[in-house]
């Protein structure tokens, strides 16, 4: 008999909540998942990441899974296709952009087959085992086409992306809202665009709904959808701030320690599944 009554469905965030710290899903992970599909779970995965280089990380678990990818702005069913999207208008995009950027920090657009940057940060690239989504460098002086599904700011400065996101909102926050995906990343999408919204949709067109969801997360990009969820769950690797912003929240163990598998077995599944 199940633990926790009424879940039908369980959502997860990729980076620092299904991934480890190499980010990759662990094998213990994979039979985790392979589990609740044989037992009938609807699985999505719902990820700041594009959906190319999500595709290449949620294909190793072998189960079907919906992907709501870009925060929100695309949904892909199992086989792939396509069921939303939406992109940032162009002339949004350049007048966000149109603030004093400190030469530290590095901007990209998420577009639909690269990302375009004003600098290779391998940092960034290290996030992808394989390069399937591929940075493209460009001077945006010189850019014409700002349309995109999201803007996206990397520092290892924290308090030199606050100053730019206080800069950006003074001039766009008709249309843009953001999150700290971590404290080195900041993100901008449109005020419609959101991971909670988009999971709604998946759940409808499956006939559940998000009180019929458990949700795992560890960043500020998945605050609505862990408090809009019949459970979420806080990675105990999350930023002590998000932990203070949904204090109802449960904290789990970390994704270094294959926090959201445990939790499943323990809590979800119909027996417990040892840690090999």
């Amino acid at each position: 008999m199940t633990k926790l009554k009424n879940i039908k469905v369980v959502v997860s965030d990729l980076d620092g909540t299904l991934l480890n710290t190499q980010h990759r899903i662990s094998e213990y992970t994979k039979s985790i998942f392979q589990e609740l599909h044989n037992q009938n779970y609807l699985i999505v995965v719902a990820t700041g990441r594009h959906h190319l280089d999500a595709f290449a990380i949620i294909d190793t678990l072998g189960v079907p899974v919906y992907l709501v990818s870009s925060n929100g702005a695309r949904i892909h069913s199992p086989n792939k296709e396509e069921l939303f999207s939406f992109n940032l208008d162009s002339e949004v995009v350049k007048n966000a952009l149109n603030v004093e950027i400190d030469p530290e920090i590095t901007v990209v657009l998420f577009k639909e087959n690269v990302w375009t940057t004003n600098r290779i940060n391998e940092k960034l690239n290290a996030f992808q085992a394989e390069l399937k989504y591929r940075p493209e460098l460009v001077d945006y002086k010189n850019l014409e086409d700002f349309g995109a599904m999201k803007i996206f700011f990397s520092c290892d400065n924290h308090e030199k992306l606050v100053k730019l996101k206080d800069a950006i909102l003074a001039n766009s926050s008709e249309h843009l809202h953001h999150a700290f995906s971590l404290p080195t990343c900041l993100e901008f999408m449109d005020k419609s665009v959101d991971k909670a919204v988009s999971i709604e949709r998946v759940l409808e067109k499956e006939g559940f709904t998000l009180q019929e969801a458990v949700s795992f997360g560890d960043g500020f990009n998945d605050v609505q959808m862990l408090a809009a969820a019949g459970k979420g769950l806080i990675m105990g690797n999350a930023p002590a701030l998000l932990k203070e912003t949904l204090p109802e929240l449960e904290v789990i163990k970390t994704n270094a320690e294959d926090g959201v598998a445990r939790y499943i077995a323990s809590k979800i599944l119909d027996k417990e599944f040892a840690v090999s």
